[in-house]
């Protein structure tokens, strides 16, 4: 009895340091979220302008990570919502809704009035009821340099037999977080964990919620047993046993003073719905047999047949105090909750045919047999190097493993009869995290993700296809195009900086040719800024006039002063000039580099 009041004392008393921690993270972030909040309405009011919907056909998307993929369930599509994009210098939040069509291997972009405000690390959960709908909860927006971030508490519903988009509005819900992960688990959404940060805290989430699709309401479950520990970008799954299963994750905690020391989890939880017991619920922690996953974080998860649950890729992350280096991955592995057992996912390669070995030949003295599997090369697994060449000059190496000719377990035969044919090594996605996942009729579909090269952040934008059924070789339907391999250090010229605009919306690009020449005279002009055109929008007129605006903030705050200071108040002296030539902040569509 002691040692059990004791383990409740504990507990109560991490729970009350949680509380504590999410109050004063609530706090400092508030502040942050009310600045983003202003450039959140701004985008709203810009999409409530939509009136009808507009399905346009399109090129594939531009690179991004940390978006939703999810598989139409009575139609052969994919629907792609949201994500990010890094250049260098900014980061691109998206609420753009793409449909691939797989039968046809083409892309729409569909333009729906009033969606969700952009955002990444959200959560899109597909159920069949209506015709089908794709419910999406939560996620993040960051400012143009990354340094801030707003986190959503909202509930989305795509119906998608009308394509209308509509936000439930239901009180009790979980708190704005990222990271998080939601399943569909009977008539209810069940939706654990994830993170909130400010620039100064973050705080990680363990807490369980369900939401009622039939009385469109939300509960806290309070499941007995101990848990996972806070966590984000965790696995979750339904069994076919009915339990929701956690696998993984990652979190990080304040070691000292400006220096964090983060967790890849491996353990794994089932969460199940006690019997004859409505709305209670329990913790059991599993320990699953073989070939466990090394530990990562940003790997992606995706339910393939018979219930078995797939994770890909990821990163390994060697951490030390003052530095952090990842090794980016891209195996595969299968987890079967039947037999509780991990196995790693093996392709056998692209079939080729058979041939008979002629009746009574025996083996040649020595082993010739052997020699034919175990041949010089014959069995090392290649490494492909492509070097892709960005519009803006830089090369990236990018990898791809091939499996060797033979690794599926077939022998070569010494027949000299019959043709000799030569076998294809299947070609694998390359190593990468926070790619996108979705199954349809037994084939997994990958697109995008990111992977670092140095101090370069490389974000994909291919799409691959592998059949689980066959295991033989993934195929790739969208290459990664050079011309959206983009990078701007933090060094680089404003030219450079404008060029950026493309990314964001899916790659429009500048209309302005002359804007430099403008920008010179401007500078000649000493005093005089630089005008607003007729009709500009702000949007526009603040990159043209960007390194104008950065000279006149520094000999406003002196040459001293930090870099954030100066970019805030540049943005100030230009959105005041703005507002007393144009007399209002009007339609844009790009957030200006580095301000905010």
């Amino acid at each position: 009895m002691g040692k059990k009041g004791k383990k409740e004392k504990k507990g109560r008393g991490a729970e009350k340091t949680a509380a504590k921690m999410e109050k004063k993270v609530s706090k400092r972030s508030r502040k942050e979220e009310e600045d983003l909040e202003a450039l959140i309405a701004h985008f709203q009011t810009l999409d409530a302008r939509k009136t009808q919907v507009v399905e346009t056909p399109c090129s594939p998307p531009s690179p991004r990570l940390n978006a939703s993929l999810s598989a139409h369930p009575e139609k052969d599509e994919l629907i792609l919502f949201g994500g990010e994009y890094f250049n260098g210098q900014k980061t691109f939040l998206y609420n753009e809704l793409y449909v691939y069509n797989i039968r046809k291997d083409s892309w729409t972009k569909v333009e729906i009035p009033n969606p969700p405000p952009r955002r990444c690390a959200h959560q899109a959960v597909v159920v069949p009821q209506g015709g089908g709908q794709l419910w999406i909860f939560g996620g993040e927006f960051a400012s143009p340099d990354g340094e801030q971030f707003y986190h959503y508490k909202d509930l989305w519903v795509l119906h998608l037999a009308t394509k209308t988009w509509e936000q439930v509005r239901s009180p009790g819900g979980p708190s704005g977080r990222s990271g998080h992960r939601m399943v569909a688990w009977k008539r209810q959404l069940i939706l654990f964990g994830g993170f909130h940060e400010s620039t100064r805290d973050y705080i990680y989430y363990n807490d369980v919620y369900a939401f009622s699709l039939d009385t469109f309401t939300w509960s806290r479950l309070s499941p007995s047993g101990t848990g996972p520990t806070p966590r984000s970008g965790c696995q979750m799954t339904v069994t076919p046993q009915g339990s929701v299963l956690i696998y993984g994750g990652y979190s990080k905690q304040r070691v000292r003073k400006d220096v964090d020391r983060g967790t890849q989890h491996s353990d794994m939880f089932l969460l199940k719905a006690e019997e004859g017991r409505e709305g209670k619920w329990s913790w059991t922690r599993i320990n699953p047999s073989g070939a466990k996953p090394t530990p990562r974080s940003g790997f992606s998860v995706a339910v393939a047949p018979n219930h078995q649950t797939l994770l890909f890729g990821g990163v390994c992350d060697e951490e030390e105090e003052e530095s952090l280096e990842g090794d980016f991955l891209n195996d595969l592995h299968f987890y079967d909750p039947v037999r509780n057992r991990w196995f790693a996912g093996q392709l056998k390669g692209p079939k080729a045919e058979k041939r008979r070995r002629r009746r009574g030949r025996k083996a040649e003295p020595g082993g010739a047999d052997k020699q034919a599997v175990k041949g010089p090369g014959a069995q090392e697994p290649l490494e492909v190097v492509r070097e892709v060449v960005s519009e803006d000059g830089t090369v990236v190496t990018i990898k791809q493993v091939l499996a060797a000719p033979g690794a599926a377990g077939q022998l070569e035969s010494d027949d000299d009869d019959g043709p000799e044919e030569a076998a294809v090594a299947p070609v694998e996605p390359s190593p990468r995290s926070n790619a996108m996942l979705a199954v349809k009729h037994g084939r997994l579909y990958l697109y995008g993700g990111m992977f670092e090269a140095g101090d370069r952040q490389v974000t994909l934008s291919d799409l691959y296809c592998l059949d689980l059924h066959k295991m033989e070789e993934w195929t790739v339907l969208v290459e990664t195009d050079p011309e959206s391999q983009e990078w701007l250090e933090e060094t680089d010229s404003d030219e450079d900086s404008e060029e950026a605009e493309g990314a964001e919306g899916g790659g429009e690009e500048d209309e302005d040719e002359d804007e430099d020449e403008e920008e010179e005279s401007s500078e000649e002009g000493g005093e005089e800024h630089p005008s607003v055109a007729p009709g500009e929008l702000f949007a526009d007129y603040l990159p043209r006039t960007e390194q104008h605006w950065l000279r006149c903030a520094r000999d406003d705050v002196g040459p001293g002063a930090p870099e954030r200071r100066v970019l805030r108040a540049a943005q100030a002296l230009a959105q005041a000039f703005y507002d007393s030539s144009a007399g209002r902040w009007t339609e844009g569509g790009t957030v200006p580099c580095g301000l905010k």
